[in-house]
């Protein structure tokens, strides 16, 4: 006769089903400590995202105020630059027309100090700076002395040409009378250099005399 256990079969069973039991319980509750760990870590992410998207924007904006504020800046600067122009081509105008209402009183008074005895002026043209002088005089000395005292005085240039001279007829009893044209460039004192110590120390020659026309008698 046989027998069997059926006891210790049922024991064998029930301890294969707690065990199996067991490690689903822990698969289960290792998956959701997996699935809340991933889900922090993508909330974490998203919530750092917001965060830099958000620093952007400010920083995007504060960018966008201080471009607003330079432009404002730039503008002004602009019209400062602008008016500065104007104000120095104003200077430059008022100065030169300073300039040029003092070099005709300078021309004007360097010829009459470097007019000679016996000399006299009937004309005087003045065509920018460049100056034709007409006069007479009673000897040709006193012209070449006119012409020498004019270039000493570095106010024209050198040389002064003497265009022409004409010696009309005398009358009885009275002197020749020289008719003479000469023409000069004026320009401000202290153009030309000085003249050296050696140079001072020369004598100065007069300009030579030029030649005479002689009218009729």
């Amino acid at each position: 006769m046989i027998r069997i256990n059926l006891v210790a079969g049922e024991r064998k069973a029930a301890k294969t089903a707690g065990r199996s039991f067991q490690i689903g319980q822990k698969m289960t509750v290792a998956g959701s400590l997996i699935l809340v760990v991933v889900a922090v870590v993508i909330g974490w992410r998203f919530w750092a995202l917001g965060q830099r998207d958000a620093q952007m924007t400010r920083d995007i904006d504060a960018a966008r105020r201080e471009e607003s504020r330079l432009s404002g800046v730039l503008k002004e600067l602009a019209t400062f630059d602008a008016r500065r122009a104007q104000l120095q081509q104003r200077l430059a105008l008022i100065d030169e027309l300073r300039k040029g209402q003092a070099a005709p009183v300078h021309m004007i008074d360097q010829i009459s100090r470097a007019l000679p005895d016996m000399t006299w002026l009937t004309s005087m043209k003045q065509d920018g700076f460049d100056v034709t002088i007409d006069g007479n005089c009673l000897q040709l000395t006193a012209l070449s002395d006119f012409v020498g005292n004019l270039e000493a005085s570095r106010y024209f240039k050198r040389p002064v040409e003497i265009i022409q001279t004409e010696v009309t007829a005398a009358a009885l009893n009275q002197p020749q009378l020289i008719k003479f044209t000469i023409k000069a460039s004026f320009q401000m004192a202290g153009v030309e250099a000085p003249l050296s110590a050696a140079a001072k120390k020369a004598p100065v020659k007069k300009a030579a005399a030029p030649p005479v026309k002689k009218g009729d008698e």
